[in-house]
């Protein structure tokens, strides 16, 4: 069985004050599916340049594989899919149309142009490529950001019957519980390995971060007592040099007086050495006690600007049913009251984000039924494209209204490092840009929330601090979102689009 082995490596980027990764160490089986995961920005994707030797490092990085990376690069995206395929990797028509079978996917989109494809069947058709290559060892990075709910079933069952090993990125929590058989975690510049999928890695993460705030808790209260007893010694050392001067004073005879202050001297010297000795070795031992502290990370909770509502109603949806040529889905009712939670689902293309560009007034094509909601109904917006935000963060706070501090505190708390705060948001990494759209949403007064596909870009810690937050100040929203642990936790009623 062939291994990737690691030893001592380091690396960081110069822009960056931390190292990515210190010392780390790993042994990796190639048969294993190994899924990838850490916070946003601490080095998923560069480690896996690390591997593909696209960036200088420090250690041993010891493998016999040749490396094969998704998404891979297109180009010519105008052309026909077969021929854009052919530009990256040679194969056989034959073999890339039976990965596309074994994904429930027509063959017939390789002969569409590829620009035309959309972000699922572009996922879908760059992995067949990848796995009609049977030499070089898979590394895929973060393929379940356009599929929707079934799509990601569908890759999810190809990837859990390919024989070969990979390494996958993913924040999607059901489809790593349904791929993976081990566990890589980037933890405080280190590398972590788990044997299993992601909810037993959760539990053995849960049970080792308990234990170490449990000994954390009885070494702190170590140091603090050594600390105490440092300083009582330090102060009786001072109180016998003390003794010195005020016991020589009362002597009238000036050659008994010298005699005697200076055996008292020589006394007060000798206690001094000692205490002096004591403090040092406890300060030895403080700074010992104190190296054995774990660097727990800690997650802050988010905060979200929701408002009390006089209504009793926010949103009221009769039979809509949207239409361009044709109707995209079956007529659709629901409603939204105060602290109530609905979500749409339905594969891609079957009119999700129709809906919130019709509420907001975007949508160009016919229309059938009603919609009543409230005048001046403050509302928050998540959109899926976000691309057109610019400018300083706090030229953007300015224009969307928001308070700077507050939308500062949630984008720090989302793991956006603070000397990304000096760069333009068009500067910033797709990841980022999503933090921005999403901090800004959090920061808004707002009486109903309508996000639309929030969790793309963002990891399973963020996505752990958005469900935590939203089932603690229980905001009206309407959401679509593909990631089904996701909506399970948050959603009081899921409502599914047809196509027609």
């Amino acid at each position: 069985m062939a291994k990737i082995e690691i030893k001592q490596l380091s690396f960081g980027y110069d822009s960056q004050d931390k190292m990515l990764f210190d010392q780390a160490n790993l042994n990796v089986d190639t048969q294993w599916k190994l899924g990838l995961i850490g916070r946003n920005g601490r080095g998923k994707t560069t480690f896996l340049n690390i591997l593909r030797n696209r960036l200088p490092y420090q250690g041993q990085v010891n493998h016999q594989q040749e490396f094969i990376y998704f998404p891979q690069e297109t180009k010519e995206k105008d052309r026909l899919t077969y021929y854009v395929l052919n530009d990256i990797s040679d194969f056989e028509l034959w073999e890339i149309e039976r990965e596309l079978n074994l994904m429930q996917t027509d063959p017939e989109i390789l002969w569409r142009s590829f620009e035309t494809l959309s972000g699922g069947e572009k996922t879908k058709v760059l992995l067949a490529l990848l796995f009609v290559d049977d030499v070089h060892f898979p590394l895929i990075d973060e393929p379940t950001n356009h599929l929707d709910v079934v799509g990601r079933q569908q890759v999810a069952e190809y990837l859990k019957k390919k024989k070969q090993g990979f390494i996958l990125v993913s924040h999607d929590r059901t489809f790593l519980d349904e791929v993976v058989d081990h566990v890589l975690a980037i933890e405080k510049s280190q590398l972590e390995l788990y044997q299993g999928n992601f909810t037993i890695y959760e539990e053995q993460k849960k049970r080792k971060d308990a234990f170490e705030l449990a000994q954390n808790e009885k070494i702190k209260k170590e140091v603090s007592r050594l600390k105490k007893t440092a300083a009582e010694k330090a102060e009786w050392a001072r109180s016998r040099e003390g003794d010195k001067t005020k016991r020589s004073v009362g002597f009238i005879d000036t050659e008994a007086r010298r005699m005697d202050k200076g055996a008292i001297g020589a006394d007060a010297a000798r206690t001094m050495k000692r205490s002096k000795a004591i403090v040092n070795r406890m300060e030895t031992q403080i700074s010992e006690k104190e190296r054995l502290l774990k660097d727990i990370e800690y997650i802050d909770p988010l905060t979200m600007n929701v408002q009390a509502t006089h209504h009793r109603r926010l949103l009221t949806v009769e039979k809509l049913q949207l239409s361009y040529d044709h109707p995209l889905f079956e007529p659709i009712s629901f409603s939204i009251e105060p602290q109530q939670r609905i979500a749409l689902l339905g594969p891609n293309g079957s009119g999700k984000s129709s809906v919130i560009h019709f509420l907001f007034g975007e949508f160009e094509g016919e229309v059938k039924g009603s919609v009543v909601r409230p005048e001046n109904l403050a509302i928050s917006y998540v959109r899926q494209n976000y691309e057109d935000n610019r400018g300083t963060l706090s030229e953007f706070a300015e224009k969307n209204h928001v308070d700077y501090q507050a939308f500062l505190n949630n984008l720090r708390k989302l793991g956006m490092e603070r000397e990304i705060f000096h760069n333009k948001i068009e500067q910033m990494s797709m990841g980022q840009r999503k933090k921005v759209e999403l901090a800004k949403s959090l920061s808004q007064p707002a009486e109903l929330y309508i996000w639309d596909e929030p969790l793309n870009y963002l990891d399973v810690f963020n996505q752990e601090q958005l469900e935590q937050l939203i089932l603690t100040m229980e905001p009206a929203m309407l959401i679509v979102e593909h990631d089904q642990t996701f909506l399970d936790k948050i959603a009081d009623q899921q409502i599914t689009l047809f196509k027609r």
